[in-house]
C-alpha cells in the first residue's frame, strides 16, 4: 500500500485503518521528510503487526526527481531546472520524461499493489496563482521586458498542462508496476458549498484561486473517470468529501500559518490614512519579539482555527464538517469491495448517458442510406479528416484500396504484397478522384519505392526535413503507405480478422458474440476494418457502456 499525502489528516486515518488489516507493507508519502517520518513514528507507536513493514518517503510529486526536495521557488529561480520542468510538462511523455519525474521514480521504487492518494492535487496547482503570473507577464510585455524567465514562470503556473502530465505519469507508472487499485481522496474545492462560499482564505469573494481549485478538482475527477475506462488501467475510485475536514488536535500554544509562527505587532499610535499606507508606513507600527498564542483547533492543511472560527465554519447551513475517520472508512470499504455509494467514478458511470438501443437500430439504417446514396452519385468519399486522427483517414483509404482491388475478405486475405503494391500505385496514379481526395484532406502517399511521395497543399503529419531518415511513426500516423511491407501487414490483419470471425458463434448460438453490420456478406468494408484495428491493434477499445 502506498498512501500519498499520508501525513495529513485523511492520510493518517487511512493508514491507521489499513494497518489493522495486516498488509505486508505500507509506505507513507508526504511533501516533507519530517512529516513523513513523524507520521510513521506515530503509527508505529500505536502498534503495527510484526509482519508489516512501515516506511516513509517524501518529496514534491509534481517536481522532477532530482529536485523533489527543493522548494518550488528555488527551482523556478534556477534557469536549467526551470527549463527542464517546462520541457517535461509540455513535451511528449517519453520514457525519459517518466523516469525524470518524482512520481514516476517513486512508483518504480515502491511498486504498490494499491495506491490511496490523499494529496490535495487541485489545491497544489491552483495556488501557484496563474492569475498573478499572467498579470506580471502582461505588465512586463507592455514595457518590453517580457524575458524568457517570465514566460517560463507563467508556463510553470498554468494548471491544466500540469494536471494532464500528472495523470499521464500516474497511469503509466501504475501500468508499469502492475498496481491493481487507485483510490483518490478528492475535493469539491469549496467544501461542498456553492459559488457564494463566504470562506476564501483571505482572498477576494468569490476567490479566483478557489474557483480554479474547484475547476481542477472537477477536471481531475473526469480524468479518473476516463482512466477507469482505459484498458490496462487499475480499478479507479474517488471519494470526494464535500464538507470541511476536521480535526487533528486541539491545544494551546503558538499559532502557525503556512508552517511559520505568527509574530505579534502593535501600533505606535494614530497616524493619518495617507501615512499608514504610503511612504514611511513602517513608522506606524512596531513588531514584537513575541509569538501569537491562543487555543486552537488544528485542521491540518486548512490551518489553525480559533474557537469562534471553527464554530462559524462548521455551523449548520455553512460548510459543516466531516471527520477524517469517516473518509478513511469509505476508502477502506471501497478497497475491500464493499460499495459505499460514495465512489464518484461509479456515480458518473451510473449517471452518464451511454449508447442506446435506439441509436444502434438507427445506425444500420443510416449506413444503408449512405451506401445507397454513394451508389447513386457514383462516389466513395472514404474520409474527410473531420474525425481524425490522420491515422484513421490513412487506414480508411488503405482499406478502400483493398476493397477496390479484392472486394471481399476471402479474396483479400490471399493477397500478394508485391502485386498489391504495384496495383495500388497504379490505381493511385490513374484514379484522379481517389488521389485528389487523399491529398486534399492532408494525407501524403508514400509510393512503393519508399523514397517517393505524393503530397497536396497541406500535410497533416509532415516529415522533418532535417531528419536523416524517414520516421516510421510519421508514416504510421498519417501517410497512405503503398510499400510491400504495409500490404504484408494488411494481409496478416485480414487473416486474423477472418480467423476471428470463423471462431465466433453464430446468432443461432445466442448473444455470446458481437456481430457487426455487413459481416454476413463478407465484403471488405473500410469502416469495419479500421474499427477492428483501432479496437485491437491500437488498444482503443471502449471498456464500459
Amino acid at each position: 500500500m502506498l498512501v500519498l499525502g499520508g501525513a495529513g489528516l485523511v492520510g493518517v486515518a487511512v493508514s491507521r485503518l489499513i494497518l489493522r488489516e495486516g498488509p505486508s507493507k505500507v509506505v507513507i508519502g508526504s511533501l516533507r521528510r519530517v512529516e513523513a517520518e513523524s507520521a510513521v513514528d506515530s503509527l508505529r507507536a500505536e502498534g503495527v503487526d510484526e509482519g508489516t513493514e512501515l516506511a516513509a518517503v517524501w518529496g514534491n510529486l509534481f517536481a522532477l526527481a532530482d529536485s523533489r526536495e527543493r522548494p518550488r521557488a528555488d527551482v523556478l529561480q534556477d534557469p536549467g531546472a526551470r527549463a527542464q520542468l517546462i520541457d517535461d510538462i509540455y513535451g511528449e511523455l517519453t520514457d525519459e520524461v517518466f523516469r525524470r519525474s518524482a512520481l514516476g521514480t517513486l512508483l518504480l521504487q515502491t511498486r504498490p499493489d494499491v495506491i490511496v492518494d490523499c494529496v490535495n492535487t487541485a489545491g497544489a496547482f491552483a495556488y501557484q496563482n496563474a492569475f498573478l503570473s499572467g498579470a506580471q507577464l502582461r505588465a512586463a510585455a507592455a514595457e518590453g521586458k517580457a524575458d524568457v524567465e517570465l514566460v517560463e514562470r507563467h508556463l510553470a503556473a498554468l494548471y491544466l498542462p500540469q494536471l494532464i502530465r500528472h495523470v499521464q505519469i500516474t497511469l503509466e507508472g501504475m501500468r508499469r508496476v502492475g498496481t491493481g487499485m487507485y483510490v483518490k481522496v478528492g475535493t469539491s474545492g469549496t467544501g461542498g458549498m456553492g459559488l457564494n462560499i463566504p470562506f476564501t482564505h483571505s482572498e477576494e469573494r468569490p476567490s479566483r484561486m478557489l474557483l480554479a481549485k474547484a475547476g481542477l478538482a472537477g477536471a481531475h475527477t473526469l480524468f479518473l473517470y476516463l482512466m477507469a475506462r482505459t484498458p490496462g488501467a487499475p480499478v479507479v475510485k474517488e471519494v470526494k468529501p464535500t464538507a470541511a475536514i476536521s480535526w487533528k488536535s486541539i491545544g494551546y500554544g503558538p499559532i502557525r500559518r503556512s508552517g511559520k509562527t505568527l509574530k505579534m505587532s502593535d501600533t505606535t499610535g494614530p497616524v493619518s490614512i495617507e501615512a499608514a499606507f504610503g511612504a514611511g508606513s513602517e513608522n506606524g507600527y512596531r513588531e514584537l519579539d513575541e509569538d501569537l498564542h491562543g487555543v486552537f483547533l488544528d485542521a491540518g492543511e486548512n490551518g489553525m482555527f480559533s474557537l469562534s472560527e471553527f464554530e462559524t465554519l462548521t455551523a449548520l447551513g455553512l460548510m459543516e464538517f466531516v471527520t477524517p475517520e469517516e473518509i478513511a472508512r469509505c476508502v477502506l470499504d471501497e478497497i475491500q469491495a464493499r460499495p459505499t455509494g460514495r465512489d464518484i467514478v461509479a456515480a458518473l458511470d451510473a449517471a452518464g448517458l451511454g449508447p442506446t438501443y435506439r441509436a444502434g437500430v438507427l445506425r444500420a439504417e443510416a449506413l444503408r442510406v449512405m451506401e445507397r446514396m454513394e451508389d447513386e452519385h457514383g462516389v466513395e468519399a472514404v474520409a474527410y479528416e473531420m474525425l481524425g486522427p490522420p491515422r484513421l483517414s490513412k487506414l480508411l483509404f488503405e482499406a478502400a484500396i483493398l476493397k477496390r482491388l479484392y472486394g471481399d475478405l476471402a479474396t483479400g486475405m490471399t493477397l500478394d504484397p508485391s502485386e498489391t503494391a504495384t496495383a495500388a500505385a497504379e490505381m493511385v496514379k490513374e484514379d484522379d478522384d481517389l488521389r485528389r481526395r487523399m491529398l486534399s484532406i492532408g494525407l501524403a502517399v508514400l509510393l512503393p519505392d519508399g523514397e517517393s511521395v505524393l503530397r497536396g497543399a497541406v500535410v497533416k503529419v509532415p516529415h522533418d526535413s532535417s531528419a536523416a531518415e524517414l520516421d516510421e511513426r510519421v508514416v504510421a500516423g498519417g501517410w497512405v503507405d503503398l510499400r510491400v511491407s504495409n500490404w504484408e501487414r494488411w494481409r496478416k490483419r485480414l487473416v486474423a480478422l477472418s480467423e476471428e470471425l470463423d471462431r465466433r458463434p453464430g446468432i443461432e448460438a445466442g448473444s455470446v458474440s458481437d456481430h457487426e453490420y455487413g459481416d454476413a456478406d463478407g465484403k471488405l468494408r473500410p469502416g469495419r476494418l479500421a474499427s477492428w484495428i483501432l479496437r485491437g491493434e491500437d488498444q482503443g477499445a471502449r471498456t464500459k457502456r
